[in-house]
Formats: structure tokens, C-alpha cells, sequence
């Protein structure tokens, strides 16, 4: 295989209408001004919409109002208001609350924590050699669906795929001398836009799960639903979206990007040589060390009184102290390789190395923590003003009052989830407004809990990708910058948008038919009430 070809000189192939129709979108979209100001300008457009409406009355029942009895009889509920964000008080409290905005922004630390493991990883020159020695092993017609099983299997671990597959997918793609943003447009397909495609549990299910048999007990108190009724369709899900993935980037989305060059920081990077006898031993060094760590994890977790537990005895469950400490692992997980591969192979020297390889990948995350810092303000003032919540709660009730036959309400709530999703970024968040409406809502025309929440998991992972309101959107710019200095945001932007349009498409389709089939959704799950 040749690892160093260059990535600029090989010439396009004739424009098709949708390629063109997706450069008219790019140049467009980097006409936007930069992803922060975005943040800025959204902020402002919050306060103003915010003193609008704070005085217009709306009749929509609140769901996080509502109280009941034990009979599941309404006892109180108040009607959703929008929060005037321009009073004094409330601006005393946002000036109050900027610092705390961004140090309690969520994929800050995450972020950052990460980043600190990974810089030892790159900088003693762990990365090169492991991907060069994956590379031996892997096919080049089978990377991208290789990534894209990794992207899909991360889902059980939460939000680190962000922080760990996607930078790995630009680094792979780089090393095989194919394009770094095919890659990481893979990577985030598979961990962002899939994101509820998964052949494994992950804490998602007893999450969502709550909501939903909390929904549906309004109208049958002891409705119960298991957490993972939708697993048997996530689990094909999972190879629909690496099928999916593998065809576009291959065939779509690689031939289109051969146009960007490569000229970031990381683009010499990876350009790599024949590894030497020192660095193969000292990779497998690494291994050794990566096995121990693994094993001494599991080890601490067997034993039913493990700390690593949660109270239910479970290491997967939703808060159990494993899960919480996924991000501290990663990190630790690349920093002891990455440390022993340096003494050994002589590329760290002494603490000091190690040092500079932590500021080193520090000294890239400026233009993120600028972002970061401007998208924390805007989700505060957002979340706080009620406006995500109102667009969420008028939508629901206008898609009951049309009154759709079953099937055409079913992609109706997928589509208006995905549409709510550019808006509300929190899976739950959102599902906690919309499940008390849509739950009782399709239960009422005799469907299920568990088909709505099917459906509601579709729109809700489709469109991820192309919201720059997205958490991590910052994060994958970022890693986008770092091998094209071009890319922006409409880059990202018009370079995901096939995938969100064929998983919104696809993905549905695929739940109709599965649905007309009469295959089960998972544990436990019917279609009918």
C-alpha cells in the first residue's frame, strides 16, 4: 500500500448535478461568518425573541408541569412560557453566570481531558506507528467500514467516540494516503449521525427508556417498558449505517473532497516511513501496557461490591461510576502507551518531553475554547429563555391536530424530532418534552410506546450532523482545520449533509418496513397499544 501518495494532484472526475448542487451549498456556507460569532448572533437573536414572546400567551400544557395522582389524573399544569431574557435581573444573572457557563459547558472537559492523553500518544510517536501497523492488516476497500464499526460501537461508551474515533478516523484515512476529511466525515457520521444505532446496550436505553413508560403510565399506570425494546432494531440499524457510510464516503463524498488540499499542521504528520526494529518493540511494549491497564480494569469492576458499580450492581448503567469515568480512562489509556512507547523508542527523553507534548496538542485547542466559550453562553440563554421547548411542544400539537393516518404520523414525528434536534441538542432534554406528548398521542391510535420511541431515535441521531449547534461541532471543525486550513464551516456542513438526508431517509423507510414485517423492536416491545 502506498502511504504517501499526494492527496492534491489527482484530478476530479467531472462534476455531477449533486456534487455541484453541494459546492453551490459550500461556497454559500463559508460565506457564513465564523462558527463563533454564529454563537454571538444566535445569543443575541435568544434575548430579543425571548422579550418578544415573554409577553404573548400560549394555551400549550408545559409536560414538566404536570403533576398527577396515583390514578394518573392531571392534578396541576401550567401553560409553556417564553422567559424574558432582557430584564435586569435576568442579564445580572447571565453576567453572573458566563464563567460557570463555560466551565460547566459539558464537552469541555471531556474535551480537554482527553486531549491531554492523546498529546503524549501523538508526541512520542505512538499514533504513527499504530496506525501504520493497523494499516498492515487492513484492506484499503475495508477502512471505511472498519471506522465505521468503531464509530457505532462507541456508542456504548456515551460522547467519547467524539474525542477518540473521529480524530482517529482523520488520522487513519491520512495514513493510508486517502483524504484526512473523508475520514473524520466517516467517523462522525458513525458516532453523531448513528448515534442511536448500536449492537450493543449503552446507557441511551434505560435513559430514554425512563421518559417513556413515565409517558405512557398518563394513560395506563402500570405500563412498563424495558429499557432495551428497541435493540433488536438498533442492532440492524447498526449495519444499515455502516453500509451506508462505506457507500457515500467511498463513492460520494471521497471523490468530492480530492479538490481540498491538505496543508494543516497534521498534514506531514502521518506521512509515514517503514517502522523501525526500536519502534516495533517499543510499540509492543505499548501493548503490554495497554493489556495491563486492561486487565487490572477488570480486575477493580468483577467484584459484585466494586465501587466501579452502580448501586443496581450493573457497570453500564446510567451514573455508574464507570461510565462517569470513561473520559479520565481514555486519557490514561493513551497516556501510559504513548509514555511507554517514548522511553522506549527514545523519542521522550525526560519529563520535560512529556510536558511539551501535553501543551503541544493544548496550543491547537485555542480557536476551540473560543467557540466553546461563545456556544456555552448561547445553550444557556437558550435553554433558560423556554424558546427550544416551545418550538418543541407547538410542533407536537400541531402534528396531533392534523390527525395523519398511523404510519404518515410515524415519519411525522420523525421529522419533526430532527427538525427540533437543529435546535435542542440533548437527546433526553428533548425526549422529556416530547415524550409526554407523543407517547399518549400514538397510543391513543392504538400504537406503541416502544414504536414511538423507535421513531423518535431515528430523527433525533439524523440530523446531528449538520447543526453547528451541535456540542461537539466545534470539536470537529477543529480536527477538520488541522489537515485542511480551508475548511470551514460550510465545508463540514455540505460535507455531511448526504449522509443526515440518506440516514433520515433510509432509516425511516427501514422502521416502516420492519414495522410491516412484524419483526420485534427489541425486549418485550409490540407495536400496538
Amino acid at each position: 500500500m502506498n502511504a504517501n501518495p499526494d492527496l492534491t494532484q489527482s484530478p476530479p472526475p467531472p462534476a455531477s448535478l449533486s456534487q455541484r448542487f453541494l459546492d453551490l451549498l459550500e461556497r454559500w456556507g463559508n460565506k457564513l461568518p465564523d462558527p463563533a460569532l454564529i454563537f454571538v448572533l444566535a445569543l443575541g437573536c435568544t434575548w430579543l425573541l425571548s422579550a418578544w414572546l415573554a409577553a404573548v400567551p400560549f394555551t400549550e400544557t408545559d409536560p414538566r408541569t404536570v403533576v398527577r395522582n396515583a390514578a394518573g389524573e392531571v392534578v396541576s399544569a401550567q401553560p409553556i412560557r417564553v422567559q424574558n431574557l432582557l430584564t435586569g435581573e435576568r442579564m445580572t444573572q447571565f453576567l453572573t453566570r458566563i464563567v460557570k457557563n463555560f466551565t460547566e459547558f459539558p464537552p469541555l472537559g471531556v474535551v480537554l481531558v482527553a486531549m491531554l492523553g492523546v498529546g503524549v500518544a501523538e508526541h512520542s510517536g505512538f499514533v504513527r506507528v499504530a496506525m501504520r501497523s493497523l494499516l498492515q492488516i487492513t484492506p484499503r476497500w475495508a477502512l471505511t467500514p472498519m471506522l465505521a464499526l468503531v464509530a457505532v460501537l462507541s456508542h456504548s461508551a456515551g460522547d467519547v467516540g467524539y474525542v477518540m474515533v473521529i480524530p482517529l478516523g482523520g488520522a487513519m484515512f491520512a495514513a493510508a494516503g486517502r483524504h484526512p476529511l473523508a475520514g473524520i466525515a466517516a467517523a462522525f457520521a458513525g458516532v453523531s449521525g448513528g448515534f442511536s444505532a448500536t449492537f450493543l446496550p449503552s446507557s441511551l436505553d434505560p435513559l430514554l427508556q425512563g421518559f417513556t413508560q413515565a409517558a405512557a403510565q398518563i394513560l395506563e399506570p402500570e405500563r412498563t417498558v424495558n429499557p432495551l425494546c428497541n435493540w433488536y432494531f438498533m442492532s440492524a440499524s447498526s449495519l444499515f449505517i455502516i453500509l451506508a457510510i462505506w457507500v457515500l464516503t467511498d463513492r460520494v463524498l471521497e471523490p468530492r473532497l480530492r479538490r481540498i488540499s491538505v496543508d494543516g499542521e497534521m498534514a506531514g504528520e502521518l506521512r509515514l516511513e517503514r517502522v523501525s526494529p526500536r519502534e516495533r518493540r517499543a510499540f509492543w511494549m505499548a501493548l503490554v501496557a495497554v493489556v495491563a491497564l486492561l486487565g487490572g480494569l477488570a480486575l477493580a469492576a468483577a467484584p459484585t461490591a466494586s465501587p466501579l458499580r452502580a448501586p443496581d450492581g450493573r457497570l453500564t448503567s446510567h451514573g455508574a461510576p464507570l461510565m462517569e469515568a470513561l473520559v479520565p480512562l481514555i486519557a490514561l489509556f493513551f497516556f501510559i502507551p504513548g509514555l511507554v512507547f517514548g522511553y522506549v523508542a527514545g523519542t521522550l527523553r525526560n519529563h520535560r518531553d512529556v510536558i511539551h507534548g501535553t501543551a503541544r496538542v493544548m496550543n491547537t485547542m485555542g480557536y476551540y475554547l473560543v467557540m466553546a466559550f461563545c456556544a456555552a453562553q448561547f445553550t444557556w440563554a437558550f435553554r433558560e429563555s423556554n424558546l427550544g421547548a416551545l418550538t418543541a411542544i407547538k410542533g407536537a400539537t400541531w402534528l396531533q391536530a392534523i390527525g395523519l393516518p398511523a404510519a404518515v404520523t410515524v415519519v411525522g414525528i420523525i421529522l419533526l424530532s430532527a427538525g427540533v434536534n437543529l435546535l435542542v441538542g440533548s437527546a433526553s432534554a428533548k425526549w422529556a418534552l416530547l415524550g409526554p406528548i407523543f407517547v399518549p398521542m400514538l397510543m391513543e391510535l392504538g400504537l406503541s410506546p416502544e414504536l414511538t420511541q423507535a421513531a423518535y431515535r431515528i430523527g433525533d441521531s439524523s440530523t446531528n450532523i449538520v447543526t453547528p449547534l451541535l456540542p461537539y461541532f466545534p470539536l470537529i471543525l477543529v480536527c477538520c482545520q488541522r489537515y485542511c486550513r480551508s475548511a470551514g464551516a460550510g465545508t463540514l456542513l455540505t460535507t455531511m449533509a448526504p449522509y443526515s438526508i440518506v440516514f433520515l431517509t433510509l432509516w425511516s423507510l427501514l422502521l416502516l418496513l420492519w414495522w410491516a414485517l412484524g419483526i420485534p423492536l427489541g425486549l418485550q416491545a409490540t407495536y400496538s397499544r
